[in-house]
């Protein structure tokens, strides 16, 4: 929410008062400085433009891609040495997930990127096992978070899970894992899930 900026805190307790002012930075508020975080070198600039992007384009799978592309070359353009780079990269991939063929699509307009400027920045095998990682990253967070609300996750649900490839899908599963009312429902939601996709 834009116009949510919380600048303090207190609490009492036990006839003594603790109470903290402290400034407000917004990312939100960055949005009218896009000009500025595109000329800045500095790391968080592109991190603020991935994360402003990342917003703009929720449900917006086509405009997500070409946001995710003109943030990753613009991170590609300002100089950073190669570890700068992927790590940036890392984060920034994680934020921006893309359905699996806009990902493929992606990587292969990067990969054009690459060979065009001769900078072999990711390797194929880098960015498929970033993928992996992200894949199983997701995996592991959805479990815990079913471990934690329903203590016994069944085997066959785990084994669900595990078979779900789509960072997008194990995401949303994440979120709707955190409210859901039983694990019945969960389940439900699940076989939905794999009859759509």
């Amino acid at each position: 929410r834009a116009t949510w900026r919380p600048n303090k805190y207190s609490y009492v307790l036990g006839g003594c008062k603790v109470f903290i002012k402290f400034p407000v930075v917004k990312l939100l508020d960055y949005q009218a400085q896009w000009q500025d975080l595109e000329e800045s070198t500095n790391p968080f600039a592109i991190m603020t433009m991935a994360h402003l992007t990342t917003l703009m384009t929720q449900g917006k799978p086509q405009r997500r891609q070409q946001g995710k592309w003109d943030v990753v070359r613009k991170l590609l353009e300002k100089g950073y040495d190669q570890e700068d780079i992927r790590k940036l990269f890392r984060l920034l991939d994680w934020m921006m997930t893309l359905p699996e063929e806009l990902q493929q699509s992606f990587e292969e307009q990067l990969s054009r990127y690459q060979q065009e400027r001769r900078m072999p920045l990711l390797s194929h095998m880098e960015i498929r096992g970033m993928q992996r990682g992200a894949v199983q990253n997701a995996h592991e967070w959805l479990l815990e978070v079913l471990t934690i609300r329903f203590e016994v996750v069944p085997p066959e649900v785990i084994e669900a899970i595990n078979q779900i490839e789509e960072v997008s899908i194990l995401k949303q599963l994440h979120r709707q894992a955190i409210t859901i009312s039983s694990m019945v429902e969960f389940q439900k939601l699940l076989s939905y899930n794999q009859t759509d996709s």
